[in-house]
């Protein structure tokens, strides 16, 4: 093997050690402690994982409801709720309030109850959903949550999970 072979050799090893670092990294030092996130005025629920979102913010800066982060500072998730007065749709507030460029969003989802997009961003990945409810005046449940687009694989599930918990209250 020739000196430069043998050194692209051992750079392919490092990054893929550094990868898989990052990844078991995640997973050892989380545990999910999943809890449910309540906004009561509006009826929100949404299951999260409290043992990575373990530091507090502060309230959301739309709606009612909090921001919360990973104790590294690498990860935030923000879950609010908020009226729809104006009875918008999932592709009107979308259309409304983005506050990226379309041209990031590469992944895009929206019917007549939600909407979900995801963009990457100076190595981060934005993901958020909100579901809305069928009547005007109904409320809009969101969350956005931004973590490392080098921990995608790490946090597929997670994103999952929330993103299918998100939903109204029941009676």
């Amino acid at each position: 093997m020739t000196k430069a072979a043998h050194r692209d050799l051992i750079r392919i090893i490092l990054g893929c050690s550094l990868l898989l670092g990052t990844s078991a990294a995640f997973a050892a030092n989380s545990d999910p402690d999943w809890k449910e996130f309540l906004v009561p005025e509006f009826g929100t629920r949404v299951q999260y994982p409290a043992g990575i979102f373990s530091v507090l913010l502060g309230t959301s800066e739309v709606g009612t409801g909090q921001r919360l982060s990973t104790p590294d500072e690498r990860a935030s998730l923000t879950i609010y709720a908020r009226a729809n007065e104006a009875g918008e749709t999932p592709a009107s507030y979308l259309r409304k309030n983005l506050r990226m460029p379309d041209a990031t969003i590469q992944y895009r989802r929206i019917t007549p109850s939600f909407f979900a997009i995801s963009a990457e961003h100076a190595g981060m990945i934005y993901y958020s959903r909100c579901n809305f409810g069928g009547l005007r005046g109904a409320a809009v449940h969101c969350f956005d949550l931004a973590y490392p687009q080098a921990e995608k694989r790490a946090w597929d599930a997670i994103v999952t999970r929330i993103s299918l918990s998100l939903r109204p209250l029941r009676g």
